[in-house]
């Protein structure tokens, strides 16, 4: 009796043993089946605010929590380094325009991380960068600052989201083309900038629009340009650099990107979530971006690593332009 209830309940086991390893590769299939992070690599009040709309979003596709964890400092390049070493599971990504994963690696070798060290999965949206000053600035127009900087080399200052960051660059692209030499000051994010310019700090900002959009409106804040191809729909009275005859047309796509070695099957999860984000919400989302300065610029993996790759060229010929 004792060997006939052992063997049965050998048999028993084994077979839960034999269901257990037949489920785990279809449960190892299933993702998400936890909540996902998207780590942002500065401070608030730029890079969350556009991709919000997104991002909230997306639990109703995944079928799982999808949040913000902050993670600024060093130009962006904690965050990303963060993600760049976490495992390639999908349940944490960066959201991040090009400052951080593309053109730091471009101007500091010792990072632990280039733009191949991530997959990209999805870009969601893009703005411009815009110039601003206080109201109450002697500038009332771009041609009258860039006068003034002629006159006091170094004297005017400004503050845009972290060293060799996107706004950063390019503001220093338009001083070359201007020929006037500006006094940089860098800060963690567009908010702390913004920030910065209110408390008279400094004396111009550079960087995304939706940080300094509500005091312009208000009237606390004065924009002279935008950098990007088009005037900015919240702000129809702003002029292009390329109007005021500078060359300089830059916009910033803001996406999705997965430490590299997550699984394709992943990688289609997460964009096939944000693609219907964009096609259910798409309304309603363009007017929240309306008033942030910023427009849907949906593309998928592929699309996303030829622009990555093409903006990496424009970058490193303005970083070449910089530095002469």
């Amino acid at each position: 009796m004792r060997s006939g209830r052992f063997f049965g309940i050998s048999i028993m086991v084994l077979g839960l043993i034999l269901s257990a390893v037949g489920e785990s590769p279809a449960a190892a299939k299933k993702f998400p089946a936890r909540p996902i992070q998207v780590i942002i690599t500065f401070a608030p009040g730029a890079t969350d605010l556009l991709m919000r709309p997104f991002i909230e979003k997306m639990p109703e596709y995944l079928g799982q929590p999808v949040s913000f964890i902050y993670k600024p400092g060093a130009g962006g390049s904690l965050g990303a380094a963060f993600v760049a070493e976490s495992k390639p599971d999908g349940y944490t990504l960066v959201g991040s325009s090009p400052s951080a994963i593309l053109v730091l690696p471009l101007t500091q070798k010792d990072l632990r991380y280039t733009l191949q060290s991530f997959d990209p999965i999805c870009c969601l949206c893009a703005d411009a960068l815009v110039f601003a000053v206080q109201s109450n600035a002697p500038w009332k127009t771009l041609k009258e600052l860039v006068e003034d900087a002629k006159k006091s080399p170094g004297q005017i200052s400004y503050s845009s989201s972290g060293t060799f960051a996107i706004p950063h660059l390019g503001f220093e692209a338009f001083s070359r083309e201007a020929g006037i030499k500006l006094n940089y000051i860098p800060s963690q994010g567009g908010g702390p900038a913004v920030t910065a310019l209110l408390g008279g700090h400094v004396q111009a900002y550079s960087g995304p629009i939706a940080p300094p959009l509500p005091h312009v409106t208000a009237g606390t804040l004065r924009a002279l340009a935008v950098s990007g191809e088009k005037r900015i729909k919240a702000l129809p009275g702003v002029p292009t650099l390329a109007e005021l005859g500078y060359p300089i047309k830059i916009s910033v796509g803001y996406g999705l990107l997965a430490p590299k070695g997550t699984p394709k099957e992943v990688i289609e999860t997460i964009y096939q979530a944000a693609k219907k984000v964009v096609g259910n919400h798409g309304a309603s989302i363009t007017e929240r971006l309306d008033m942030l300065g910023a427009w849907i610029d949906f593309e998928g993996p592929e699309e996303y690593t030829a622009e990555l790759s093409k903006q990496n060229e424009m970058f490193s010929g303005i970083l070449k332009m910089v530095a002469h």
